[in-house]
Order: C-alpha cells, then structure tokens, then sequence
C-alpha cells in the first residue's frame, strides 16, 4: 500500500525550485530593521480531550513549532496576497465556519475556473503518519510541501513563487514578522511554506459532544438514539463503518487510501480520476484516495474526493445501496456483492445521529484560527 513511485515527481519538484530560487524577484536588501527581535516562543498546544497527544514536528523535525511561527502562518493564511491578483486567500476554498472545507463540489479560482477536487478540511493533520502524504491522492509528502501547491495551481490562486517572495518583501509588515518567526533576513519560498505549515499543523479539533459523552465526569450523555448509531457504526452486521473510520484514538480515520467502490469501472483506463494511482503509477491504485476523519463532518458536505454527495442521506444510500464491486474495490467494502451494507432508514437515520456528534463548535469559535485582519 505505501510503496510510491514519487523518484520523478521529487526530481521535478526540485529542479522547479531551484529554477525559482535563482531569479531576482527585487527583493528589498536592507538591514534588519529597528526593533526586529528573534526570541522565538516555543508553541504550546491546548490539546482537547478527544485526541492523542499532540506529534511535536512530527511531519517536518526542521521546520520548528513556534508562536511567532504560527502566527505568522494564520496571517498568510489569511491573506489573499498570495494569490495572483491578491483576490483569494487559503481561507477562501477553506473556511473556518466548515471545519476549513468548502461548501461547493469545486472550488472557484481567480480565474472563474473550478477545481479538480473537492476541498479537503483542515484540522488535526499533524497526525498524520509521515508517510502518508496529504490531499486526495497524497501527492505532498509533507505539510511545507502542500502549502505551496494551492498557490502554484492554475485553477486557484495562479501565481508563481518569486512573484509571492517579492510582495511579501515589499510589504510594511512581513519582512519583520518572518524574521521574528525564523531569524534570517529575506523571505523565500520555503520560509513561506514552513509558516502556513506551522499554523496548520496548530489547528486541532476533539472537543465535540461524542468527546464529552466518552469522558467519565463530564455530565454529558448520549441521547438513546445517538447511542444507537454509535453502535451501529461499530458493527460489521449495520454500518461497517470503523473499518476505514475507526475511533483511532479520537481521529477517525485510517490514513489510508482506499476505493469505496464509488464508480462502476472495470479497467484502470475507466477512471476519470486515477487519485493515488497517479501518484504511484501502480494501476492497482488507481481509483483510491484518502480516508478523511469524520469529525465536523456535519459541517464539511459536500462529501467525497469529486463532492458528488449533497448531504448526509446520500452518503448513508451509497453505502446501503449504492456501492460498486469492481476489480479496484477495496476489500472493507465486504458488502459490495450485494451493493452496500443493507440499512434501513431508520439506522441511517440514527447512524447520522451519531456523526453529528462529532461536531466541535469550539474548534469553530477558536480566535486562534480565525481571520487576524
């Protein structure tokens, strides 16, 4: 499953960079100015009940955690300068108020144009194993790595890496601020990246009512139907959802790219979408993206890698009725013969229930994510 065949995307990337790195984007060359101070606050996390202890520099040990990191990264965030015309921001395809997702099947870029995929939501990625890689079909092996590629990408903010550096130089504000963050002078791309990673990687969610229900003391219950769907989800004879879903230490998730069995196809060349076996170039992988958490999930539709699901309900009728066995079909989907696990309404109903549980409104009311401008 984790073998990759990344060797020539690397090579790319690498010669990509150091053709960047060599252009003269008149950055302004001055000393460090008045006041400038590198004494940076090592970031302490408010972990949640919910998950496990949180991974320090789990995905990039070089790319220190510090406030004055993070804080530096939720403004670039933010901040639609990172875009060609300076018209969209991350938070653009990624707001705070879905759980860092979007609430259309594509998201719309500068240029009027949609997306290929359905924006991922941003929270608890720091726990992702190292290799796993990030997006649908894991092609950024780490968090710095992904940062950048949004801004690169045509269909969203269309703009080039030296053109991002040159602003940022020649803003009142950023060139101190990277400093703080970093202690060198001049911005450059990598710095950028390591910023928006750092904030990213502070966004954490694990204080929903399903945390609160699970935590002796803490006077919170689930509702009997509630309850119903919680069992439901964990049994092989109703949902069969843990397979892939599993509470994982309060992630729900397996990290893992896998193919639901969501199109009819019998050769790799039917996919529309390869997902990770583009990434791979194995054909066996073709067809198979990563496993997304279900927390928030109440707030993140539309669902899926291509957003084809509207709602809840349509997800629930996939997986009761709608599932495909293919040669590509992963072998948790147990039930695919028979075109899904069978629900009635009435335990779709309940199992939905359950996943609204996992609704954290504090990680939504968190100042620390929100827009600092």
């Amino acid at each position: 499953m984790k073998t990759r065949i990344l060797v020539p995307f690397l090579l790319l990337s690498g010669i990509v960079l150091l053709q960047q790195c060599k252009m003269d984007p008149e950055i302004i060359d001055e000393p460090v100015g008045d006041g400038w101070v590198y004494d940076p606050t090592p970031y302490e996390i408010i972990k949640p009940s919910g998950i496990p202890p949180f991974p320090y520099n789990l995905l990039n040990p070089i790319n220190s955690f510090t406030l004055e990191g993070v804080e530096l990264g939720r403004k670039l965030f933010y901040d639609p300068i990172l875009s060609a015309d300076s018209s969209l921001s991350c938070s653009g395809c990624h707001s705070i108020d879905h759980a860092f997702s979007d609430t259309v099947q594509y998201s719309i870029g500068i240029d009027g144009l949609p997306g290929k995929r359905n924006a991922m939501p941003i929270y608890n990625l720091a726990y992702e194993p190292f290799d796993s890689g990030f997006f649908w079909d894991g092609r950024a092996l780490t968090l710095e790595d992904q940062a950048l590629m949004p801004i690169q990408d045509p269909l969203e903010m269309h703009e080039i890496l030296p053109n991002v550096v040159m602003k940022l130089s020649n803003s009142e504000t950023y060139p101190e601020l990277f400093y703080n963050a970093f202690g060198v002078e001049g911005i450059t791309p990598e710095l950028v990246g390591n910023a928006i990673a750092q904030f990213t990687k502070s966004v954490v969610s694990g204080n929903s009512k399903y945390d609160l229900a699970t935590t002796p003391g803490s006077g919170v219950f689930f509702e009997p139907e509630e309850y119903e769907g919680f069992l439901l989800f964990n049994d092989l004879a109703g949902g069969d959802c843990f397979h892939c879903h599993g509470v994982n230490g309060g992630l729900f998730t397996d990290y893992i790219y896998r193919n639901n069995g969501l199109d009819s196809v019998m050769t790799y060349t039917d996919f529309l979408d390869p997902g990770f076996g583009l990434i791979t170039g194995d054909t066996a992988n073709y067809g198979k993206f990563k496993t997304p958490s279900l927390r928030n999930v109440e707030l993140t539709a539309p669902y899926m890698h291509d957003g084809r699901f509207q709602t809840l309900e349509e997800v629930l009728d996939f997986y009761s009725e709608g599932v495909h066995a293919t040669p590509f079909t992963d072998n948790f989907m147990q039930f695919a013969a028979s075109g899904g696990v069978q629900l009635t309404e009435d335990e779709k109903s309940k199992i939905i229930l359950f996943l609204k549980t996992l609704t954290d409104t504090t990680f939504q009311n968190n100042p620390a994510y929100q827009n600092p401008f």
